[in-house]
């Protein structure tokens, strides 16, 4: 045979493969995707905070598409939405006497989950000094992992943190439960110690609701899930930046949300796969992961056999075209599996490049990989260089779709052999995940 016709057999058989492989990935286009990016990071969904009409309307969107995809509820539901309650706590009233003066309001907050504190030198509660000498975030950490009721005195010299703290927890926190664990009492002061005090503390709760959009399709073997997630909300409206107040968390986590949707149409037009496939939107990703906290109470964790979560994945990564990375890399083998399956083709994926970022912790992931689930999250961003984050101006204008619509392709192509039964990843050590 001529090295011509050898030529020419091997470029019919690379056209071959191509077409074969564009095939497997029907449903994959950049038009649908692009569609998807731009309506849930459009202006009109007002920046998806928790508890808005805009983050409510986001969670309608992506239930229309999962009936329009014709998936099923997740098991145990009825419909699309996994609803759940949480409560939000706000401070109402504190007061603080250090050895019998009485400290003012603005050197006062605390950390509680319970709705009144009321302290007189009680037995069981520590008081605890932050000193002028000390890292106040480190400290901070420490008295608040403290497995009873603390006094904290701070040092004024911590005035500036101490004030940002105090801001931050007098907006209020949402909590899953209340009346349980320990309370935290911050006092700024030159005081050291306290032989007497009293606290008392009083505390507004108000029960609000929370949605997870959820759907599936059910393998063969039903009962072994492999999830593709994302976040849908962000932080809602800010501050005005030259006029504009929406952060639109187009990559944050719009991307994610758009990949995941996109990976359901995919996988709906492959046929009955071998393991179920679930796909879920989270809800409260930004103010604490609640909603991957409640999914990942209504299964149990042994039978999810991987987590592909999905964050931010709009942009080209360090590694160059086609090429993303994932947290938490060395937890398990799924990274591993996820490399063997793009061997030959043009994607790539590569352990993450930012440890010092703890992006392992920072998203839904963490929740089910604490569970021992092979749980990471598949990113892009250059996280260290990123100017749009958490801003108003992370915007569908600063994404690239054919980089995005290509990085959903290598996921889809990536996580073949865990959807198809072929291949199982190792689990996560529990005991090493924080």
């Amino acid at each position: 045979m001529t090295k011509l016709k050898i030529a020419a057999l091997a470029l019919v058989a690379l056209t071959w493969g191509e077409v074969a492989q564009a095939q497997k990935l029907r449903g994959i286009e950049e038009p649908e995707v692009t569609r998807l990016m731009k309506t849930l990071s459009a202006d009109d969904m007002q920046g998806r905070a928790s508890f808005t009409p805009g983050g409510e309307k986001a969670a309608d969107f992506i239930a229309n598409e999962f009936e329009k995809t014709k998936l099923k509820p997740l098991p145990g539901e009825v419909d699309f939405k996994q609803t759940f309650k949480v409560y939000h706590m706000s401070p109402a009233t504190i007061t603080v006497s250090l050895n019998g003066e009485a400290q003012p309001a603005e050197n006062l907050f605390s950390r509680t989950n319970h709705q009144q504190i009321n302290w007189t030198n009680p037995e069981g509660v520590e008081v605890v000094a932050i000193t002028e000498a000390e890292d106040f975030r480190k400290a901070f950490g420490q008295v608040s992992r403290l497995e009873k009721d603390a006094l904290v005195l701070v040092h004024p010299k911590h005035k500036s943190m101490f004030t940002a703290y105090q801001r931050h927890l007098r907006n209020g926190s949402v909590l899953k439960e209340t009346g349980t664990g320990t309370s935290k009492v911050f006092v700024l002061t030159e005081q050291s110690t306290a032989p007497a005090f009293t606290v008392t503390a009083e505390n507004k709760i108000e029960e609000k609701k929370l949605t997870n959009v959820g759907g599936m399709i059910e393998g063969k073997r039903k009962n072994e899930y492999v999830v593709f997630s994302g976040h849908y909300d962000h932080i809602g409206i800010q501050k005005p930046t030259d006029g504009d107040s929406i952060a639109n968390g187009a990559d944050d986590d719009a991307s994610g949300i758009t990949a995941m949707m996109t990976l359901a149409k995919h996988f709906k037009k492959q046929g009955k796969p071998e393991r179920s496939i679930l796909f879920v939107a989270f809800a409260a990703e930004e103010i604490g992961g609640y909603g991957s906290r409640h999914f990942s109470e209504q299964l149990n964790p042994e039978e999810i056999v991987a987590m592909f979560n999905i964050e931010m994945v709009g942009k080209p990564s360090k590694f160059g075209p086609n090429s993303a990375y994932l947290t938490g890399f060395e937890r398990s083998n799924l990274g591993e599996l996820m490399q063997n399956n793009l061997q030959g083709t043009t994607y790539s994926i590569h352990p993450d490049p930012y440890p010092e970022q703890n992006l392992f912790y920072r998203s839904d992931n963490a929740t089910l990989a604490r569970l021992g689930v092979p749980a990471h999250t598949i990113s892009s961003v250059q996280i260290d260089k990123d100017k749009t984050y958490h801003t108003v101006n992370d915007e569908f204008e600063q994404l690239d779709m054919a980089h995005m619509t290509s990085m959903i392709k290598a996921i889809a192509t990536a996580s073949k052999s865990v959807v198809n039964g072929k291949d199982t990843p190792t689990r996560v050590d529990k005991t090493q995940v924080q």
